[in-house]
């Protein structure tokens, strides 16, 4: 029950309401940093995964370890989208919103978040808080809520909790997932069951607290709130996973049977080293933490030259560290995975913030010409896919493979079919036989550039390794002509891999008006944006490419069906409405570059760094804006 603008009567009694049949949701919860919204969050978003809904999330994570409470650095959270249907990005402005306190939603609110009609579910304590000062705040923060029109429902969130916990710091978080199962009709089996799982390394006596909160929550949502939804699942048909990004890669180096992985921290990376931590040994493989992001590329390098297979995984500024041994790796030839989970701005950025900015660092960052392959999952189920693909790139052509994904996809969580785990994954085992008389260490084949790998230990296997120029026997050498020769035989080994390729499948028509080409997280806010303008009778396609480096055939005949093609991307590029910007200086989005370059076609681009993922809503403006309609 409700007095006005949702705020809650004195003495409400037990609600038997109908439940809203609606086709999906989109949800946050935001919080002072370390008050659990994210794992409230988390766990929300893989109980409705479980139930058989769609379901992205993205976490909303403060730049400071420590940041001071009851600021706008401290917001941290979630974002749930979830719905009868598949789910492949964050949407646009929430429906509801559950806040631990009246500061924390602004740092949403600066970036539009919300809407007229939002539901706030705000924690109540503040008001009647000891400072004057801060209840001055919560009294102005929720007469704003309401003129910004949203319905604002002040939950004694606290005072709740108190009757189970002496500190409800720690354990707001599990009370509040109580309170939205039953709004939106979980399944509290499955609900405790996460529960279960998420404090499996704790004492019984701490999950026996949190799955009481869980269930207060949930009573105290039924008995006082008339908020009822109901959102239909669709029959799956198949065996569903769910995971993030990171752990999906995490999974997929295992399933790869990839070795050894080196890294050092670094966000948001650093998650899936985590996951590794748990698991790899039990797949045969180690993880090594070393002292820096240099030391770390150099010991997998190391490892891979001694026949293992190897993966680092890292984020921007990690990237920029390993510049020259990833040259090292092109020149002497040695298979690697190099894992990049892209964060915003360069130096060190904004580190848990999304940006696709490090496409060009990894194509041309290393001095002269470093040919490497080039990857960028889209989804959380391609996180997985493609590391077996890039493990197995990578060791057949003897050259560094770069997986490029992206703080939206590492924090993102998203069901896909239990893959189902196949031999030919694995690495094959190391060739111990003799080393054939005659076939020197570098031994390329003329047409493909191609040459085979021997390995320390294998009888007459024995090289030099060497970031110098160096003959086909490993030679250390400065003739001109050699150089030349070895230069091209390193790059016609992408040429090689690219004729494996096959052109992108258009989303849309086959011609048209316009088309949007996108790369990486962005592929699912892209074609939610085309398939709305299509509704709405525009000529617009769109192409998601997967290979940056070769790029996927046709591209040019594709753009030649099109009046203008132009990128999406989440990176900077200059707007001709900038002053002093002219079409002659202009700086462009990433793979707008080299699109432009490799096609000769007039590519436009869309783009920016708000240092979030990029809304359908944002993109479908823009096609309205291209086409004129």
């Amino acid at each position: 029950m409700k007095d006005g603008n949702g705020r809650l009567a004195a003495s409400p009694g037990p609600k038997t309401l109908n439940r809203r049949v609606i086709k999906e949701h989109i949800l946050e919860i935001v919080s002072d940093s370390g008050e659990g919204a994210q794992k409230a969050g988390q766990s929300f978003g893989a109980v409705s995964a479980k139930m058989g809904n769609g379901v992205w999330t993205v976490e909303i994570i403060p730049a400071d370890i420590q940041p001071p409470p009851r600021t706008k650095e401290s917001a941290s959270g979630i974002r749930i989208r979830f719905g009868s249907g598949k789910i492949t990005n964050a949407g646009d402005e929430a429906d509801m919103l559950v806040a631990f306190n009246e500061i924390v939603p602004y740092t949403r609110i600066d970036q539009n978040a919300y809407r007229e009609g939002t539901i706030v579910l705000i924690e109540s304590k503040w008001g009647t808080d000891e400072s004057e000062e801060i209840r001055k705040s919560y009294a102005a923060a929720i007469q704003d809520f309401k003129r910004r029109a949203f319905v604002v429902y002040e939950i004694p969130m606290e005072e709740e909790c108190l009757k189970l916990t002496p500190n409800p710091k720690k354990g707001k978080n599990m009370w509040v997932l109580g309170m939205l199962s039953h709004i939106y009709g979980r399944d509290m089996e499955k609900a405790a069951a996460q529960i279960e799982y998420i404090f499996r390394s704790k004492s019984r006596a701490v999950v026996d607290s949190n799955l009481k909160l869980l269930q207060a929550g949930y009573e105290w949502a039924r008995e006082h709130l008339d908020l009822c939804y109901e959102i239909p699942s669709a029959e799956a048909g198949e065996e569903l996973v769910v995971m993030n990004g990171n752990e999906a890669l995490s999974f997929g180096i295992q399933a790869a049977g990839i070795e050894l992985c080196s890294m050092y921290p670094i966000t948001p990376a650093t998650s899936t080293s985590h996951h590794l931590a748990e698991c790899i040994q039990s797949s045969g493989g180690i993880i090594h933490q070393a002292e820096d992001e240099i030391a770390a590329v150099g010991f997998a390098i190391g490892a891979s030259y001694a026949g293992k297979t190897t993966v680092t995984i890292t984020s921007g500024p990690g990237i920029a560290l390993k510049t020259e041994f990833l040259g090292l790796a092109v020149m002497a030839e040695v298979p690697l995975v190099v894992i990049d989970v892209q964060r915003g701005g360069p130096s060190t950025g904004l580190p848990t913030k999304v940006e696709q900015s490090d496409l060009l660092a990894v194509l041309y960052g290393q001095p002269g010409d470093s040919p490497k392959v080039v990857l960028a999952p889209s989804t959380i189920e391609e996180c997985f896919h493609f590391v077996i693909l890039a493990r197995k790139v990578a060791e057949s052509f003897r050259m560094p493979v770069i997986l490029l994904t992206d703080a939206n996809l590492a924090t993102g969580v998203q069901p896909f079919p239990r893959p189902q785990l196949r031999e030919e994954w694995l690495s094959p085992p190391v060739d111990q036989s003799p080393w054939k008389e005659g076939v020197t260490a570098y031994g390329w084949d003329e047409k493909t550039g191609l040459s085979q790998r021997p390995v320390p230990g294998q009888t007459g296997g024995e090289y030099t390794l060497t970031g110098l120029a160096h003959s086909s026997a490993a030679k250390v050498t400065y003739l001109p002509e050699v150089n030349q020769k070895t230069a091209s035989l390193r790059s016609r080994k992408l040429a090689t891999f690219g004729r494996t390729l096959k052109p992108p499948q258009i989303h849309g028509d086959e011609e048209g008006g316009l088309l949007l080409v996108g790369w990486g997280s962005t592929r699912g806010a892209i074609e939610e944006a085309v398939d709305k303008a299509r509704e709405q009778g525009a000529k617009v396609s769109s192409i998601h490419l997967r290979f940056l480096s070769p790029l996927e055939p046709g591209l040019k005949d594709i753009f030649k069906r099109f009046d203008k093609v132009m990128t999406i991307e989440i990176n900077y590029s200059d707007s001709l409405e900038d002053p002093m910007i002219t079409p002659d200086n202009r700086r462009y989005a990433q793979l707008a570059w080299i699109l432009r370059a490799q096609t000769l076609v007039d590519v436009d681009c869309f783009s920016n760094v708000y240092g979030q993922p990029l809304r359908p809503g944002k993109i479908l403006a823009r096609i309205q804006r291209e086409l004129n309609f």
